[in-house]
C-alpha cells in the first residue's frame, strides 16, 4: 500500500517508476531519452545563443560568404543517426519484453463494456464485474470527494505477487483501454479482437488505473483497481470466490423452483434498477431525450407480450448502449427488475416475472 502511494506521489511531475520490472525498465528508458533530449537542447541552444551574441552586427561581426561545408554536412547527418541508434536499441528491447506474454502462471480475460470491466480467471471458476463504487452524491458535489474519487470499485481484480499474469483484453461494445500506470500496462480493448498484455508485480498493494479511451458519456466512471496479494493469500481468495460462486448457483437453482411475491419482486427490482439502470434511464424512468429511451409509459414495458421486455434485458440491443445483462445479473434479479419496470412510475401492468420465466427464454423454450 505504501509502495503504491509513494509511486503515485512521485508521478506528480514525471512518469511513475511503477512496481514491476517492466515498469521500471520503461521508467529508465524514459529518463534516458529525457536526458539525451536535455543534452541536445543544451548544445543546440548554447551554440545558437553563442553565435547570436558573439557574431552580432553591433559587435562589428562581418557575415561570412560560403555555401557548402562537407564536414559539417557529414557531422549533422552522422551524429543524429548515431543518437537515434543509441535510443532505438534499448527501446526495441523494452518493447519486445513488454510483448512477451509466453509462459504465464495464470490468465485473466478482461472485457470492457459501458461502463464497467468484466474479469474471468481462465484457470479457475471465478468471474465477476467490476464497477465504479464512488457515491453518486460525490459526483453531484453533495458530499466531499474521497481520496480515491472515481478510482474505486465494488470488486477489484486480485492477482498474486511474483507470478506472471497474462491479460486477454477485449470489449463487448465500443473501444476501451485497460490502463494501470504502476504496471506499465495500457492496452486497447477492441470489440471482436483480443489483445494481450502481462505483468509480474513485485510487491503487495492496491494499484489504480482507468479506461484510457473515450468510450462514451460515462467514460470517466470506468476505473480499474487491482489488488496484488502474496501467493498464499491469493490462493485462499480463489478458494473463497469459487465457494461463493457455487453457493450462488445453488441459490439460483432454488429460486427457479419457487415464486417470489410481488412485494419481494418490487423491492429487489428497485434495488437492481437503482444500481444498474438508473444511470441511463433515470431514477424516474423517464430516460434522457434523444439519448436513452424512457421506460415509463413505454410500449415495451406496458405491452401485453413479456418476451420483448425480457429479450432486451437478457440479450441487449445491438448498435446501442443497451448491453446484455445475462452475465451481470442473476435470473431472479432480471425477473425482479422487469417486474419493477412494468409496475413502477404508473405503468401498473400487474405483471409478475419469475426466475423460471427468464430461464425459459435463455434456454429457448
Amino acid at each position: 500500500m505504501s509502495l503504491a502511494q509513494s509511486a503515485s506521489e512521485r508521478s506528480n511531475i514525471n512518469l511513475r517508476p511503477g512496481v514491476t520490472d517492466i515498469s521500471q525498465q520503461v521508467f529508465g528508458l524514459h529518463m534516458m531519452m529525457f536526458w539525451i533530449c536535455v543534452a541536445i537542447a543544451v548544445i543546440v541552444f548554447g551554440v545558437m545563443f553563442y553565435a547570436m551574441i558573439k557574431h552580432r552586427k553591433s559587435a562589428g561581426a562581418k557575415p561570412a560568404n560560403f555555401h557548402e561545408n562537407v564536414k559539417v554536412e557529414i557531422a549533422w547527418t552522422v551524429v543524429p543517426f548515431l543518437i537515434l541508434i543509441a535510443m532505438a536499441v534499448p527501446a526495441a528491447s523494452t518493447l519486445l519484453d513488454m510483448e512477451d506474454v509466453s509462459k504465464p502462471d495464470l490468465t485473466v480475460l478482461v472485457t470492457g463494456s459501458q461502463w464497467k470491466w468484466h474479469y474471468k480467471y481462465m484457470d479457475n471458476d471465478v468471474e465477476f464485474f467490476s464497477t465504479l463504487a464512488t457515491q453518486p452524491e460525490q459526483i453531484r458535489n453533495k458530499f466531499t470527494k474521497s481520496e480515491n474519487y472515481l478510482l474505486e470499485v465494488d470488486r477489484p481484480l486480485v492477482i498474486p505477487t511474483g507470478k506472471k499474469v497474462r491479460f486477454l483484453i477485449t470489449s463487448d461494445d465500443v473501444i476501451h483501454s485497460w490502463w494501470v500506470p504502476d504496471f506499465a500496462v495500457k492496452k486497447d480493448a477492441n470489440p471482436g479482437f483480443i489483445n494481450e498484455a502481462w505483468t509480474n508485480v513485485n510487491e503487495p498493494g492496491v494499484y489504480r488505473g482507468q479506461c484510457a479511451e473515450l468510450c462514451g458519456k460515462d467514460h470517466g466512471f470506468m476505473p480499474v483497481v487491482v489488488i496484488a496479494m502474496e501467493p498464499e493469500e491469493y490462493e485462499a481468495w480463489i478458494v473463497e470466490q469459487e465457494a461463493i460462486a457455487q453457493r450462488a448457483r445453488e441459490e439460483e437453482q432454488r429460486l427457479l423452483a419457487m415464486n417470489m411475491s410481488m412485494e419481494e419482486l418490487m423491492t429487489t427490482g428497485k434495488q437492481v434498477y437503482d444500481s444498474v439502470c438508473a444511470a441511463c434511464h433515470m431514477p424516474n424512468g423517464e430516460g434522457l431525450a434523444g439519448v436513452f429511451p424512457a421506460i415509463k409509459g413505454s410500449a415495451i414495458a406496458t405491452g401485453d407480450d413479456l418476451n420483448p421486455h425480457i429479450d432486451i434485458i437478457v440479450y441487449g440491443k445491438a448498435g446501442t448502449a443497451m448491453q446484455s445483462f445475462a452475465k451481470q445479473l442473476t435470473m431472479s434479479e432480471i425477473a425482479a427488475v422487469i417486474t419493477y419496470q412494468r409496475n413502477a412510475w404508473g405503468n401498473n401492468t400487474g405483471d409478475m416475472v419469475q426466475a423460471k420465466d427468464i430461464n425459459a427464454v435463455m434456454n429457448g423454450e
